[in-house]
């Protein structure tokens, strides 16, 4: 399963990224994950989903010791590039619904 991670920290500060931000940044781009794209109002990184569920560990341990306030952030399962076009779109072991929704 890959999964894809979006997240922010805070408080904000316009004129210089705060140390919880640096941090959080330096964890994602050091972790096994690939696509990472890092930004002043939000960043998204995509992998596996151990090495994503590591690195979220990691990032909230992280940011919160150096001084975030909140961390916001988002996983969604995305489609592995061997899927192919008839893939299902739930992930394994996901329950079966039928078409009248049992």
């Amino acid at each position: 399963m890959r999964l894809r991670v979006e997240f922010t920290t805070e408080p904000f500060d316009l004129d210089e990224a705060p140390r919880h931000a640096v941090v959080a940044r330096e964890v994602i781009q050091a972790a096994d994950l690939d696509a990472v794209d890092v930004g002043p109002f939000g960043n998204t990184a995509e992998g596996g989903a151990d090495a994503v569920i590591a690195a979220v560990d990691a990032l909230l341990r992280r940011s919160l010791e150096a001084g975030a306030t909140r961390v916001s952030l988002q996983v969604n399962v995305i489609a592995d590039a061997s899927d192919g076009p008839d893939a299902p779109d739930a992930p394994e072991g996901a329950p079966e619904i039928a078409e009248d929704g049992r």
